[in-house]
């Protein structure tokens, strides 16, 4: 199985190393031809003016919205959530419109007040995850399609799904956490062609506690 990774800007590298790590083949995507055969696509965490400027100057976007709409599934991580919500606050125009709620650009504060800390992820086991925030987004806003799969002590929300999207608003690439990448393995798994589910992957089922 392929999974692209969408590598115009930020930790694109390290998305590729626990897909890698996992047993996946990552893609790097740069340019439309090269989503071809790929089962799903990272959007990785940076800054997001830079990815919606080149997604744009490297016509991505209508491919991306395309690859979603067959069911392929999608991820979003930190900047990646931004990236695909219908509405940025600030009126900021959307690049990959996917996923119906209001995020806010670092939400936390500046770089100085980034910070780590353990999340629970009911759909993930019992084990928290542990997130890595930097500079990082919040959901303001969901739609009435949009399922919460986290939040923290307050209240806010840090990551969510919407059919084949998911986003967090940290980097779990960072962290050494693979059971948000295997999730979004089994989604493609059972996206593919009969005969390329999960169980003919040898993907374990994403709700397993799976930790590396």
């Amino acid at each position: 199985m392929k999974i692209g990774v969408l590598a115009l800007h930020g930790a694109f590298i390290e998305h590729m190393k626990v897909l890698e790590g996992i047993g996946v083949e990552p893609v790097a995507i740069r340019l439309p031809q090269h989503l071809d055969g790929v089962a799903g696509l990272i959007v990785p965490g940076g800054e997001s003016t830079t990815i919606r400027i080149l997604s744009a100057r490297w016509g991505l976007r209508e491919p991306v919205m395309e690859l979603a709409r067959s069911g392929a599934p999608i991820l979003g991580t930190c900047a990646g959530m931004i990236v695909l919500a219908t509405e940025i606050a600030g009126g900021e125009e959307p690049v990959f419109p996917l996923l119906d709620v209001t995020v806010r650009r670092n939400a936390f504060g500046r770089q100085l007040d980034s910070f780590e800390t353990d999340v629970a992820v009911p759909v993930l086991g019992d084990t928290p995850v542990h997130a890595i925030f930097i500079r990082a987004p919040i959901i303001e806003r969901t739609g009435p399609d949009v399922e919460v799969l986290a939040t923290l002590p307050d209240g806010r929300i840090v990551a969510v799904r919407q059919r084949n999207v998911v986003a967090v608003a940290f980097h779990p690439e960072l962290a050494g956490e693979a059971r948000i990448h295997r999730l979004m393995v089994t989604m493609a798994a059972e996206h593919a062609e009969p005969g390329e589910g999960a169980e003919a992957q040898g993907i374990e089922p994403w709700q397993l506690e799976e930790t590396s």
